[in-house]
């Protein structure tokens, strides 16, 4: 079984490296590796840090990877979309480009899928050792605060329109069967995509099982890229127009497909065309 490790990166100069070897490096018993890497034109180099990665590991028998060379940086869903639409695994799981997450959880998020448990699994930074604490910004509590006040708000709010008890339905760690995404389409281009994607793959059936993940958040100072001012419009846009409108699919699939409890069925989701982007 292969796993397609999709990690979008754009400016991304001062961890890329460190994470790219890292995600290289963790042990998957069992289970042979893809990376997926998509870099979005970056202006701080980031982009010759992937090409000298990719040059390091092309010819290894320890996995394979692919990486598209976007001509210009069109926001992480985009760039995520365009990595779906090339990768080639069993099974797809999400990294960021930067360590607030550990990659030495892994194994505890894929064994549920492998051992056929459940079809999507989601890395909950709530049940780890620091709660709902999850933004610690030094010297800056206020702002910590409002973000995990926001961060509330709005679980409670896809919680309530999905009929789901989630406790971070935002965490970057979604990992699914690569069928799940079946007959799905998606629009958003920025951050909202996190939305939309676990919106639909709930509508369409799949049933998100939790795991607990180690987490450590980095400040806007480090590179933290969320707008607060304009990035929760979106979201919630995202999450009205994922459940009042763009339905039909996923419900119809929700209806026909599902086989056995919390094992549905799916495929491969319509990732946005890469335009000028440039697979390599």
């Amino acid at each position: 079984m292969k796993v397609s490790i999709v990690i979008a990166i754009y400016n991304e100069a001062s961890t890329a490296s460190a994470l790219l070897e890292r995600v290289w490096a963790q042990p998957l018993p069992g289970l042979t590796r893809e990376l997926v890497i998509i870099e979005s034109n970056s202006t701080d180099g980031s982009r010759q840090i992937v090409a000298e990665f990719v040059k390091r590991h092309a010819d290894s028998v320890h996995g394979q990877v692919r990486v598209i060379y976007q001509d210009r940086p069109r926001g992480k869903g985009h760039a995520v979309r365009a990595g779906f639409a090339v990768a080639s695994g069993d099974i797809f799981l999400l990294q960021d480009a930067d360590l607030e997450y550990e990659v030495s959880d892994y194994p505890d998020l894929l064994r549920p899928i492998v051992e056929g448990h459940t079809a999507l699994v989601l890395g909950s930074r709530h049940l780890g050792p620091v709660s709902w604490k999850i933004r610690q910004f030094a010297n800056h509590g206020l702002l910590a605060g409002f973000m995990n006040a926001g961060g509330v708000l709005f679980r409670l709010l896809f919680n309530l329109l999905f009929a789901v008890r989630l406790t971070d339905p935002t965490t970057m760690y979604k990992v699914f069967r690569a069928s799940c995404l079946e007959g799905l389409n998606f629009r958003c281009n920025g951050f909202d995509f996190d939305f939309e994607l676990l919106g639909k793959l709930i509508c369409a059936g799949c049933v998100p099982l939790e795991i607990p993940v180690s987490y450590k958040s980095r400040g806007f100072d480090e590179g933290k890229k969320i707008r607060i001012l304009r990035d929760p419009l979106t979201w919630l846009l995202a999450i009205m127009r994922c459940r009042f409108l763009d339905v039909d699919v996923a419900h119809r699939r929700a209806r026909t497909a599902v086989t056995s409890r919390g094992s549905p069925s799916g495929v491969t989701a319509e990732a946005a065309s890469a335009g000028q982007d440039q697979p390599a």
